[in-house]
């Protein structure tokens, strides 16, 4: 059964949606099932995905509204190589008429619950603020990924977020975990940066990962020609980064599986 993850963060311009469609590439090449979910209504991660958010006959918004199933919504991106269930701006519509539903914060899950067992790995964008779209992404994930630019605002950001995922865990996702915090846009020449960065590790341990996605011109290049940085310049040090990424979130995953196992034979 595919592990849900929230990529979330309510401040803008952090790497939020860089990340969403590069890990998802990343884990794709090690050969996993990935779906990518775009619940941003800017539909940044679908048109990154190589997926014409224009274009779509069904989007994430219709899914929500329960509309339609998932699964004719789904499309799968040769230019990716994962699957997209795509967003655009009807979701800002949609996060309105969400509120006057019941189960309002359990539509994505509910969707999600009928296609997860043919994916290993479903990341989910959500939009930079804390609304009811990211909500529902909250309630549908087993954990939560946080990209972070090591900047000034950086930890009273995180603060706030924080406070909606506890609210999260105590009244609708009780088994919602923080998965880690990726330092991204990482600049070691910058003293700010390294400080905040030493402040993340110091705050929150292990659940920072090692793998620090720098500043780097292909990321912010491949966007604009529809494809994860993997796929416009794989030997780029974006690239490498998300690959380390990938491989860090899989070896965790296995090393607590193990864990777990150990546990139960005690």
């Amino acid at each position: 059964m595919g592990r849900i993850l929230a990529i979330t963060n309510q401040k803008g311009g952090v790497g939020k949606t860089t990340t969403c469609v590069n890990l998802a590439a990343a884990l794709a090449l090690t050969r996993r099932r990935v779906l990518l979910v775009d619940l941003d209504p800017q539909g940044n991660a679908t048109m990154g995905s190589g997926v014409d958010k224009h274009e779509l006959d069904y989007s994430s918004c219709d899914v929500l509204l329960g509309e339609i199933d998932i699964r004719q919504a789904i499309q799968h991106s040769e230019a990716a190589g994962f699957d997209v269930l795509p967003g655009n701006s009807d979701l800002t519509a949609a996060e309105v008429e969400l509120l006057g539903m019941d189960d309002r914060e359990d539509r994505l899950r509910q969707a999600l619950e009928s296609v997860r067992d043919r994916y290993d790995y479903i990341l989910i964008d959500c939009p930079p603020s804390l609304n009811m779209l990211t909500v529902n992404a909250l309630a549908a994930a087993d954990g939560v990924l946080i990209p972070i630019q090591c900047e000034y605002y950086a930890l009273e950001g995180l603060s706030a977020l924080l406070e909606t995922i506890e609210q999260v865990r105590a009244a609708l996702n009780p088994g919602l975990e923080i998965e880690g915090l990726l330092r991204t846009m990482y600049d070691a020449r910058n003293n700010l940066a390294v400080q905040v960065g030493e402040q993340l590790i110091e705050h929150f341990g292990d659940r920072v990962y090692r793998t620090i996605v720098p500043r780097n011109v292909r990321l912010a290049e491949a966007p604009s020609h529809g494809m994860p940085v993997l796929r416009y310049d794989k030997a780029s040090r974006g690239a490498l980064a998300y690959l380390a990424l990938a491989g860090e979130l899989v070896r965790r995953e296995q090393e607590a599986a193990g864990a777990a196992v150990e546990t139960q034979q005690a």
